[in-house]
């Protein structure tokens, strides 16, 4: 007798099978989170070394010239000769002072080539016009490349960009995340110094005063100036770049008071808010009452890495990190330029030591209604403490508070 024996493959059922589905499901989407948070992390450490190389090329400069790169260098005005900022066809112009920190730090940040190209005279290809040595004036506009390029002020630096940074492409000029600290006084961004070099009684006791920072605008200065310690005082800070968006980070608004520095002026741009999405300035913003030169979607933050002037090349520890620009005037001038960041809840900041410390955007920033550190009222008279709590303190390189240390 033969004893036939059937076997059969059994399948999935339909319920087997979406039940399966549906744990691969709740799986990726515990894991997608995980992924992107591993993500930042690798790019918040990426931005954060790119920090430490600046802060190594700081103290690099600083023992090659026993000095801290200035702020505000390049070439000073001349009478007589046009500034290549506003005249496109003259490109035998002076840089005006306005070349930031930056540039000089270029051969100790592996650009010596870059560095060889705005030192000596530059021809442009194209044009065939002859541009001296440290460039004509930073500030001008793409409209002046396009007639006589000078290819160093456009040229982006990778060392100079935060990979959580999604900013890129016109209309920005080489961009930059990483700007100086000025301090914590919005009065003197340009240390008393005028266009052509000169320094005024006037302009020195105001400078004297008000630029507490680690870096003096337009003026030498050492490590042997920063009285509270190098551990204890902020060198530079991120920036966000512009994306275009009326980001109340990256794109200026003019106190209503024209005026930041006297008492409430922090709050006088408040006004231009949007309620319903406070990150981004209200749609009756108007940029005409805001810009200067003529440019303002070129006049952003991050826009300019060889800009030393107002919203391109200044941070200050006034409000918090993280929050809006408010400008005396146009971008061009005093104002709040708190850093900022696309990270998560802070922003990255290198002191003077050259180590690198994330600050959150809840840092103690004291009495943000008070006037800022002057000559005379309506400020704070000189000497004083820093109103802005432990925020201000670590900006400032000779205020002897005891408070200014990050753990």
């Amino acid at each position: 007798m033969r004893i036939r024996i059937e076997s059969r493959q059994r399948g999935f059922t339909l319920v087997e099978l979406l039940v399966v589905i549906a744990i691969i499901g709740v799986l990726v989407g515990l894991l997608l989170p995980a992924v992107q948070a591993a993500r930042e992390a690798a790019r918040r450490m990426s931005c954060s070394n790119n920090f430490k190389q600046i802060g190594l090329a700081v103290h690099n400069y600083h023992a090659a010239y026993n000095l801290i790169p200035k702020h505000g260098t390049g070439t000073p005005s001349l009478a007589g000769v046009p500034e290549g900022h506003t005249v496109a066809n003259a490109p035998m112009s002076s840089s005006r002072l306005e070349v930031s920190w930056l540039v000089g730090l270029t051969p100790f940040m592996e650009q010596q080539a870059l560095w060889e190209q705005i030192s000596n005279p530059y021809k442009d290809p194209v044009s065939g016009a002859q541009f001296p040595p440290m460039g004509p004036n930073p500030r001008r506009s793409l409209d002046h490349h396009a007639a006589t390029r000078y290819e160093p002020w456009l040229t982006e630096i990778p060392g100079l960009r935060c990979p959580s940074d999604p900013g890129k492409g016109l209309p920005s000029q080489g961009r930059t995340n990483y700007a100086c600290a000025v301090g914590d006084s919005a009065l003197q961004l340009n240390g008393g110094v005028s266009d052509n070099g000169s320094q005024s009684t006037s302009g020195a006791i105001s400078k004297n005063a008000s630029s507490r920072g680690f870096f003096i605008p337009r003026n030498t200065s050492s490590f042997t100036d920063v009285l509270d310690g190098l551990s204890n005082t902020i060198c530079a800070a991120e920036i966000a770049t512009d994306l275009g968006d009326s980001d109340v980070r990256t794109r200026g608004a003019r106190s209503s008071l024209d005026n930041v520095s006297v008492a409430g002026g922090i709050q006088s741009c408040d006004q231009y808010v949007d309620p319903l999405r406070p990150s981004f300035w209200a749609s009756t913003f108007v940029p005409a009452l805001h810009e200067g030169g003529g440019t303002e979607p070129e006049q952003r933050r991050g826009y300019k890495w060889a800009m030393q002037r107002g919203i391109w090349g200044n941070v200050t520890t006034i409000n918090p990190p993280n929050s809006l620009v408010c400008v005396d005037r146009n971008n061009f001038n005093n104002g709040l330029y708190p850093p900022s960041s696309r990270h998560q809840g802070g922003v990255h900041v290198l002191m003077g030591d050259g180590a690198v410390k994330f600050v959150t955007d809840s840092i103690e920033a004291g009495d943000q209604t008070s006037a800022h550190v002057g000559t005379a009222a309506p400020y704070l008279l000189p000497g004083n403490k820093s109103p802005f709590g432990l925020w201000g303190a670590l900006g400032t390189r000779a205020g002897k508070e005891t408070d200014s240390t990050l753990e």
